[in-house]
């Protein structure tokens, strides 16, 4: 959340009428965006907005129009507005229960507006931090299959989603998840040169996402899968992949909670989040049946050792 001088400095007020929605009150904010709860006027409907709004490359002038801070930035947010249009238009064309649904999209104020539906329930990255992690194999196989059922449909779509972490998935009452937050989906096969808006956080993004050459797939997300189930777990994010990939320190979770969990569920984190991406499930589909046939890591998972090379985050795949 921002801080109360941000909100007053960049959130529309309360009762804003953008569109056909009024502004009930801001609640969230990102590096790209505001977040808003808002009344659809015609329906007396409960939605979610969220407005395009980089903190480093625009403000709200008096008029309540959205500006570069500088003229030299202004290519930046126009080519940022234009991918989160699209972004949100690419969003509103998939349909499952698991992924947030789009009701429309549409600029004004000089920027870009994403409208979804509200959902009640609460959020994992809080509910992990309120239990201090320890949530149980149920839970997990509760929650987990919905969500890498949906990554799969995005990948099959040739998408990204590419910000996967606790705080975007929601839990709806009985742990139904939803996974929230697509601002960061990206057409594949991309390179993170070609992604001007990406935000890394630090724990859940795979290493080929912190370099321009890293060649970001299907694998990306999987890793972030895989370190937000860990984070189930053990309460707090993985160390981060970067310094994993300079000195790989961090204990195979499937050896320190053999005790609590079952084999197979460790297993597959551990696969999941394997530093090298030619090491990991390929895709969410492959992780989605591995986790509920309950198969655990492929004992013969060594078919892409002989092709990783150190340079564990290039473009290796093919285009």
């Amino acid at each position: 959340m921002s801080s109360p001088t941000e909100q007053n400095r960049n959130s529309l007020p309360s009762g804003t009428i953008i569109d056909c929605y009024s502004i009930i009150k801001l609640i969230g904010s990102g590096g790209f965006s505001l977040i808003y709860l808002a009344e659809d006027e015609d329906t007396q409907d409960h939605v979610v907005i969220k407005e395009y709004l980089p903190k480093k490359l625009a403000m709200r002038n008096e008029a309540g129009l959205v500006q570069v801070c500088s003229e030299k930035q202004s290519d930046s947010f126009h080519n940022g507005r234009r991918l989160f249009y699209l972004e949100a238009k690419a969003l509103a064309t998939l349909r499952h229960p698991n992924i947030v649904n789009v009701r429309t999209f549409f600029l004004a104020n000089n920027t870009a507006y994403l409208v979804m539906d509200y959902e009640h329930g609460k959020n994992l990255g809080s509910y992990i931090k309120k239990r201090n992690g320890g949530l149980s194999t149920t839970f997990m196989l509760t929650v987990f299959p919905g969500v890498l059922d949906a990554l799969n449909l995005i990948h099959s779509e040739g998408q990204l989603h590419l910000d996967i972490k606790p705080s975007n998935i929601h839990l709806r009452p009985g742990g139904n998840p939803l996974l929230l937050d697509f601002g960061a989906v990206h057409q594949f096969a991309t390179t993170r040169s070609r992604q001007s808006s990406q935000v890394v956080t630090p724990g859940f993004a795979p290493v080929e996402q912190y370099y321009a050459s890293g060649y970001v797939g299907p694998w990306s997300d999987v890793y972030a899968i895989g370190a937000t189930m860990r984070s189930c777990i053990e309460g707090k994010p993985p160390p981060s992949a970067i310094e994993r990939h300079a000195k790989d320190s961090m204990k195979p979770i499937a050896s320190l909670y053999k005790k609590q969990y079952p084999a197979f569920l460790l297993e597959i984190i551990d696969w999941a989040m394997e530093v090298d991406p030619l090491l990991r499930p390929q895709n969410a589909g492959i992780m989605l049946e591995a986790l509920t046939q309950q198969l655990g890591r492929p004992a013969n998972n060594q078919q892409s050792q002989l092709e990783s090379t150190d340079s564990l985050f290039t473009e290796k795949h093919p285009e």
